[in-house]
């Protein structure tokens, strides 16, 4: 029989303080290269421009390291190993600032709960050096076990750090850990790293007992000389150098708590150069092999991995190296970025970084390794192919051949269209700003290449073009007079009417003032998809490389509010022929209103009280909003917002009733605002309840005139005069699709 197996759940407990501690050591410290590679950054930190580094047993039974820095101060010593205990930060937005190497406070508190640590330290205005000994982040007697407080000794200025028996207490991971060999091969791979990035800090690594170091170099002057003494001269004489300096396309948020004077010279003189990022890249050439690749990545000082951009500079040297050849390359990269682009606390290690326009910077690094590479020509020969279809450089020109008839046909449809986009249509540029050269226009990438003609077929396309009679039929009851909308020709500026109203002059204000710069840029060069759900009021259009769906019935409200604003008292009208009743319009309205059954009045006496407010104010009604009512109590005219586009006067009656209850005719900004509110909701078209199969042959027609005002008229009158608001991005703007994105999607399948 087997054993049953109990169904009680089991209790949950808080680990102890020395487990939490381990576990968290575990993700800081792996072998002696990582703990290694935290000390190093510290000495740098600490302005050392001498360290020295003694191994034993591949750093598993001593790694001591040793600098000239600053040293740690005698007080700062009883929690100097305790967690999250640090010098860098103060306030959670000094990280958009932070430009030094550990700020988390972790590194020295891992190692003294995984083995035993020893610090000697001394500053300049100490006459002696200080030793102190830590177990499990406490100041402790390392034969004792028990607390000590720190004891003066001889030393010179700086740190020392030792750390002996690593992982004495975590024997799983001490038997994980490879031969003493490999592993002092890892610490020689991180000293290296970093004296190729830090070529004015002396760097000497040694294992103990031996009388000569395996590593040394001296403070020399710059990168390139510490590549030659450290990879050798083979791969210094092929070595390419190239700078490259670029503005990022999205700016990043300035801290609240920031302040100019914080930051340092350099930022202070990139920010004015509107510069973002510079990037500083040693590579070999196309005649340099080697058994492996090597890639240094440093951000902001900072050695971290990439495997997007190390696949991106491979890339550019298999477009360069003859058909199955096979070269492994060095690569040396270091960039600076603006702090406030670069979140490091991603990766307990720091091992990787995130930061802002990482795929265009990539690509303009890789851009121009590619074009150094092709003008190199040593010791091989080789061809940079330029287009996939196309010649290879130095190719001789082609004669141009004799087209025939329907080829010059083409060419003339093609120039037609072109001029049209001139007249009516602004050519969207898709290509980053970063790659574009004052050497003329370059590669332009697939996941870059969008349609920009609005002459190609949309979604729209494939229904019937509304004709004028259709138009008409949507509007009856109105008679074409003499300033009524015409729906054919081309639509005429609008200009802004002068008013020196102060209430008016606020009201355009608050428009400037809620404008979303980036949503307005949308709604200018935007390119019209198509109508994707008529009854939610859906549409897609494409910008750039992006696809967005907006709700263009909030779009089209947003946007006869700000036309109403923009005409304010200088309205052309439409002519009601016959002029319909005022009173007869509201019973219709307040018939079907189910929120005057709760009013204390009647519905004949809600009708009498909201025609008496509008024939009262007919006079402001007529000059400010060109709606004429006469004193009888007929509609004559409406105002006209859009020429050629007609509103549904369907809902005629309801705007009518809601100038009662919804303005507010107490104060002037209040009433004009509210009024233009209502007027716009007006003017918005309503949501089909079905779809145009469902429908008999007359709303046919009206749903497809519908469709086609949206499409032909409201979407061009956006991208002329909408101001894109911050609420809009709530909910009534969203992206769907981006194509580089779309891309990257495509490549993992």
């Amino acid at each position: 029989m087997t054993a049953s197996v109990s169904t009680e759940p089991r209790p949950i407990q808080r680990l102890k303080e020395s487990l939490i501690n381990k576990i968290a050591a575990g993700e800081i410290i792996h072998r002696p290269a990582s703990a290694l590679k935290e000390l190093l950054e510290n000495s740098l930190d600490a302005g050392a421009t001498s360290i020295r580094v003694t191994v034993k047993e591949g750093g598993m039974k001593v790694l001591q390291i040793q600098d000239n820095g600053c040293g740690i101060r005698k007080n700062d010593l009883p929690i100097l190993a305790e967690r999250f205990t640090t010098s860098k930060l103060s306030t959670f937005s000094d990280l958009q600032k932070l430009t030094t190497y550990g700020f988390r406070g972790e590194a020295l508190a891992s190692m003294s709960h995984v083995a035993h640590l020893t610090v000697v330290t001394k500053t300049k205005q100490d006459s002696c050096a200080w030793r102190a000994s830590y177990i499990d982040g406490v100041l402790s007697d390392l034969k004792t076990r028990q607390k000590a407080e720190p004891r003066p000794c001889a030393g010179n200025d700086g740190t020392t750090i030792t750390i002996e028996n690593l992982f004495y207490n975590v024997p799983t991971r001490l038997s994980a850990l490879r031969s003493p060999s490999e592993e002092y091969a890892k610490i020689l791979d991180v000293m290296t790293r970093y004296a190729v990035h830090n070529p004015k800090v002396a760097f000497i690594c040694k294992k103990e007992g031996s009388s000569a170091p395996e590593l040394t170099t001296p403070s020399c002057a710059d990168s390139a000389m510490s590549i030659r003494l450290l990879y050798g001269h083979s791969l210094a004489k092929e070595l390419i150098h190239i700078k490259e300096l670029g503005s990022s396309s999205t700016q990043p948020d300035q801290p609240e708590d920031s302040d100019s004077d914080k930051m340092d010279e350099d930022e202070q003189e990139s920010s004015k150069k509107g510069v973002s990022w510079t990037a500083e890249t040693y590579f070999s050439n196309a005649n340099y092999q080697a058994k492996k690749t090597v890639f240094l990545l440093f951000i902001n000082h900072r050695l971290v991995e990439s495997s997007r951009m190390k696949r991106a500079l491979e890339a550019a040297y298999q477009g360069i190296l003859p058909k199955n050849a096979f070269a492994h390359q060095n690569d040396t990269q270091s960039l600076q970025i603006d702090p406030r682009c670069v979140d490091v606390n991603v990766h307990p290690t720091k091992k990787e970084v995130h930061f802002l326009d990482e795929e265009t910077i990539t690509e303009r690094i890789a851009d121009a390794i590619l074009q150094n590479l092709s003008k190199q020509n040593h010791s091989r020969t080789f061809e940079y192919q330029t287009l996939l279809t196309g010649g290879i450089l130095g190719d001789k020109p082609e004669l141009p051949k004799k087209r025939s008839r329907a080829e010059r046909d083409e060419e003339q449809e093609e120039e037609q269209v072109h001029d049209e986009n001139e007249d009516g249509e602004e050519e969207i540029n898709t290509e980053p700003p970063e790659t574009q050269g004052k050497e003329g226009p370059k590669k332009v990438y697939s996941h870059y290449k969008v349609r920009t003609n609005v002459q190609d077929r949309t979604l729209d396309s494939m229904f019937p073009a509304a004709s004028q009679s259709t138009q008409k039929a949507s509007s009856t009851n109105m008679s074409a007079g003499a300033s009524s909308p015409s729906v054919v020709g081309k639509p005429k500026e609008i200009p802004e009417s002068q008013c020196f109203l102060s209430s008016v002059k606020k009201l355009r204000q608050q428009i400037v003032k809620g404008k979303h710069r980036q949503l307005t840029e949308i709604l200018e060069k935007h390119t019209f998809v198509g109508i994707a759900d008529m009854m939610r009021s859906l549409s897609l259009v494409q910008y750039s490389t992006k696809l967005y769906l907006v709700n263009h019935d909030a779009l089209a409200e947003e946007l006869f509010y700000q036309l109403g604003v923009r005409q304010f008292g200088n309205f052309s009208r439409i002519k009601l022929e016959p002029s319909p009743s005022l009173r007869e319009l509201l019973e219709i309205s307040v018939a079907v209103e189910e929120s005057t059954s709760q009013s204390k009045l009647t519905k004949p006496q809600i009708v009498e009280h909201i025609a008496q407010i509008l024939i009262d104010r007919r006079e402001m009604l007529s000059e400010y909003f060109s709606l004429d009512i006469t004193e009888d109590g007929d509609v004559t005219s409406l105002p006209l917002l859009l020429q050629g586009y007609l509103p549904n006067l369907d809902n005629l009656p309801n705007f009518l009733m809601r100038l009662g209850p919804q303005v507010d005719w107490s104060s002037e900004m209040e009433c004009f605002d509210s009024f233009l509110r209502e007027l716009a909701y007006f003017y918005t078209p309503i949501p089909s309840p079905l779809e145009d199969e469902s429908l008999n042959p007359n709303d046919r027609s009206n749903y497809t005139a519908e469709r086609w005002q949206i499409q032909h008229i409201l979407f061009p009158a956006m991208r002329r005069y909408l101001v894109g608001q911050k609420s809009l991005l709530e909910r009534d703007v969203v992206q769907v699709a981006d194509l580089p994105d779309l891309y990257k999607v495509f490549e993992r399948c």
